[in-house]
């Protein structure tokens, strides 16, 4: 916990975005996950920052314009919203990305 404190310390966010939990196929990564989201979310409410929960259909409508969007849809938009030289990587670092593109484009 004291990493993500530091991290907000570090950049003073007036907001924060975080993607919704699901999980198709990889249920064994569920908790580690929900762990980490747990952490995340007490220490931005200790700061009184807003947390901003997207659903991975409003990353994908949010970035790429449809709900649809594969996921290789979402990086390379993600590339071209940052003008990136290449996609995130790994496929999470993009996926985070995109939740705090929508995020500033949101009315919070």
């Amino acid at each position: 916990m004291q990493s993500v404190r530091s991290i907000i310390e570090k950049y003073a966010p007036n907001l924060v975005a975080i993607e919704n939990l699901y999980f198709g196929k990889n249920v064994s990564s569920a908790i580690p996950v929900a762990e980490a989201r747990g952490v995340i979310s007490a220490s931005v409410a200790e700061k009184g920052i807003p947390l901003l929960e997207l659903t991975p259909n409003a990353i994908k409508m949010g970035v790429a314009g449809t709900a649809s969007a594969d996921k290789k849809q979402v990086q390379e938009m993600v590339r071209i919203i940052l003008n990136l030289d290449k996609v995130p990587k790994p496929d999470h670092a993009a996926d985070a990305l995109g939740a705090a593109i929508c995020a500033v484009n949101s009315k919070y």
